[in-house]
């Protein structure tokens, strides 16, 4: 295998090196999240916990894509991008392990699952800007599409891994998901300290006053009308699936459903995920952007109230995977557009502003759904879920950004 792409020089993706070691690596961690994502619901509901108890731990763990989001940025394009990956992978094994030593000791406390979320959310943040900022160094211009619809299906595929691994692994003990998923992260630091490519490209050293930087990368977002526009409305869905995930968990539990269906749902929604991101490359050069995601929009409005209507594992895990095939969509377009269209020295930043748009709120969607569910029933939430779902299809239907937005062809010839 080859090393690190030279100027100028196309290295097919299957016999990049780095990039394979990235990808690995990236997935590994990216499992273990969705790991422990699965198992703090189902340690807090079905131990004597509440909704709104899952929903405090949820808010913890999205709150830094809120708060952590714009100062990452700007250092993950001050500092060299894959140190910091590397310490974003230790302090997510330590502080998962902590939790895994506590349970194994028979200690909950909900405080300490708040803080340790907290961390892993915050490192999360760090680690997906780093990550995101480095692809466009590892590969050729030309590949950037495959290898984004690639990462993309290793995100669904950790998803789909992840759920029923978390569901089981709890089965098991309460403490296995957690410790599990320390492990994994030092598989995912050992893998990039294999990587010889540099993840940015040389600039001179520069300090400066970090509000302007960050206010560098949120003027340079703001200037984009179609990603200003598109990001707004991806960040209300968002929140709208952060919300129906925990409204899902309710559902099965109101009905007497076991812990392992949540596996069942996972690995039907996840293969829709892969499908669709491995769908992503054809989409780009075939479709435009906004086509794209007036299309996903209106699949969400359809499929989403049928949520409300059936318990039934098997039913709930194929409108999930509908849902996630429409979704990988928007994320391989959408994240081709914005990698292509941004100078290097703003990767960090730009994603940064983009991530804080479209996920910032995501915090609400569990601690909202928690008092819907608390106050109606998992049922009646999806309900209401759904009518917002609607109102933000019939906004981009009338939105002019996204009616004429255009994707830069990528080489069809790229392997």
């Amino acid at each position: 295998m080859t090393g690190a792409v030279e100027a100028g020089q196309k290295v097919p993706l299957r016999r990049n090196r780095d990039f394979w070691f990235l990808w690995t690596g990236v997935g590994v961690a990216t499992w273990g999240n969705a790991v422990t994502s699965a198992a703090y619901p189902l340690l807090l509901i079905w131990n004597g916990g509440s909704a709104s108890a899952a929903g405090l731990v949820g808010f913890a763990g999205l709150l830094p894509v809120l708060l952590v989001q714009l100062p990452a940025g700007v250092f993950v394009d001050r500092w060299d991008r894959r140190r910091t990956m590397v310490v974003c992978n230790a302090v997510c094994a330590v502080s998962l392990a902590s939790v895994g030593v506590a349970l194994l000791f028979g200690r909950l406390w909900l405080p300490h699952l708040m803080i340790v979320a907290f961390a892993e959310g915050s490192a999360f943040v760090f680690y997906r800007l780093s990550e995101r900022a480095a692809v466009v160094n590892v590969v050729h211009p030309d590949q950037l599409p495959t290898a984004m619809a690639q990462n993309q299906a290793r995100g669904r595929a950790a998803g789909l891994a992840g759920q029923p691994t978390g569901s089981s692994l709890f089965v098991l003990a309460r403490w296995a998901p957690f410790l599990f998923t320390a492990v994994l992260h030092l598989v995912a630091l050992v893998n990039l300290l294999f990587i010889k490519s540099r993840f940015q490209s040389d600039r001179a050293p520069r300090r400066r006053r970090l509000r302007t930087e960050v206010a560098e990368g949120i003027g340079w977002m703001f200037r984009q009308e179609f990603l200003r526009t598109a990001i707004l409305l991806v960040s209300v869905t968002n929140v709208l699936f952060q919300a129906l995930r925990l409204a899902i968990v309710v559902i099965i539990n109101e009905h007497g459903g076991s812990p392992a269906f949540m596996g069942v749902i996972g690995v039907l929604s996840g293969v829709g995920g892969i499908s669709g991101a491995m769908l992503g490359p054809l989409m780009v050069r075939r479709f435009h952007p906004g086509a794209v995601i007036t299309g996903v929009f209106a699949v969400w409005t359809c499929a989403m109230p049928l949520v409300a209507m059936t318990s039934q594992p098997v039913f709930l895990g194929a409108l999930m995977s509908v849902m996630l095939f429409a979704g990988a969509l928007i994320n391989v377009i959408a994240g081709v557009y914005q990698v292509q269209v941004t100078p290097d020295e703003l990767q960090g930043r730009v994603g940064s502003v983009a991530s804080l748009i479209s996920s910032g709120a995501n915090s609400m969607g569990p601690l909202l759904a928690g008092l819907l569910l608390a106050s109606v029933g998992g049922s009646r939430t999806v309900l209401c879920l759904s009518v917002v779902m609607a109102a933000v299809t019939v906004t981009a239907l009338l939105s002019r950004p996204i009616r004429a937005a255009r994707l830069k062809t990528p080489d069809a010839s790229a392997p």
